[in-house]
Formats: structure tokens, C-alpha cells, sequence
């Protein structure tokens, strides 16, 4: 079976961010075809059109990144009911000027954090048509949206009730089986 190269997106800048958390579980859950990197965005500014003639070189590495990734994995806050802003700038960097498109034919999943009881039900709601629009294939199921309760998961990615810990383990393995049917049939270059 191949192995894939993962590009795993956290929508939130905080560094103690408990998506940050739950992104290091999923890593250490995921099956051991899939090795991972964080592709970053913090030093992104705001995008304008104005920068599409002359691509600052930190939008040209995230968009890199991107290209240079199998897959992508977006885990993400929830903020005021929809994806957060930061994380909106950093697509929209990674999809200008128009005609390149970082995300085309990328297979996508996302899944996020909150300490409220619908996790991030509608930050993902408000991606999914994004990266629609982007020709990114999307994993519809099974959707993560994950309470994070004191504990659940500790500093170095330990998720520490079973059954959340299989839910994320077999949530990794069907992104793993999303990527290798859409890197199947779908060409790897945007």
C-alpha cells in the first residue's frame, strides 16, 4: 500500500489551542502510511488581489506546501459560529490568483475541537462549501466533531477514554481510505 504525505491545517493561531491537541492525536492514530506535516499560516498577511502579480514568498511556501502534500487535514475551531477568519485568509492565499489553485483534486477531511457540546458542527459547515469550490474531494463520513473535555486528551496527544480514541483511530483510517480512492482516479498536479 503507498504511503501518503499529509498536510494537516489548524485553523486556530493560539499556540495552547485545544485543536492543536487534537491534531497531535490524530497524528499518533493515524495508520502508519500516512506521515504528516503542519502546514502553518501564521505569518500570512491579509490577502488582496493586489499581492496576485507578485506573490509574497510566505504565501508561495504555504501554497507549496500544499502542492507538495497528498492530502490535507484541516482540524479546526469554531469561532462565532463559522471557520476562523485566519483560517479563511490562509485559503484564500492558497487558491489566488485564479487558475492556481492549491487545493484542486486534494483530498480534504476536516474536524475540530470546542468545549461546547456541538463541537464545531458549523465551522465545518461553513468550510465544506468552500473547499467544494475549490475541487477539493471531501471526506463527508464520518464527521468529527469533537466536545473536548478537561483531560480527553493531555500535552502529547494521549486521548485517554476508549472510545473517543477509537472513534479518532477509525476516523484516520477512513480519511486514509478517502485519499487512496480519490488519488486513484483523480491526477495528483492542480
Amino acid at each position: 500500500m503507498t504511503t501518503y504525505n499529509v498536510g494537516y491545517i489548524i485553523g486556530s493561531l493560539a499556540k495552547g489551542s485545544i485543536n492543536r491537541k487534537l491534531a497531535k492525536a490524530l497524528v499518533k492514530l493515524a495508520p502508519e502510511k500516512l506521515q504528516f506535516h503542519e502546514i502553518g499560516f501564521s505569518e500570512l498577511p491579509l490577502y488582496s488581489y493586489d499581492y496576485d502579480a507578485d506573490y509574497p514568498a510566505v504565501a508561495n511556501d504555504f501554497k507549496a506546501a500544499i502542492k507538495r502534500s497528498d492530502a490535507i487535514l484541516i482540524v479546526t475551531p469554531e469561532y462565532n459560529r463559522s471557520m476562523p477568519g485566519g483560517l479563511k485568509n490562509a485559503i484564500d492565499w492558497a487558491s489566488r490568483p485564479y487558475g492556481s489553485n492549491a487545493f484542486k483534486n486534494k483530498p480534504t477531511a476536516v474536524i475540530g475541537a470546542s468545549i461546547g457540546a456541538i463541537g464545531t458542527a458549523l465551522a465545518q459547515q461553513a468550510l465544506r462549501p468552500v473547499l467544494g469550490f475549490l475541487q477539493a474531494p471531501q471526506m463527508n463520513a464520518p464527521e468529527g466533531y469533537i466536545q473536548l473535555t478537561p483531560g480527553l486528551i493531555d500535552d502529547d496527544g494521549n486521548v485517554t477514554v476508549a472510545s473517543t480514541e477509537q472513534f479518532l483511530r477509525d476516523y484516520m483510517e477512513a480519511f486514509h481510505q478517502h485519499m487512496a480512492r480519490v488519488l486513484t482516479v483523480l491526477p495528483r498536479d492542480a
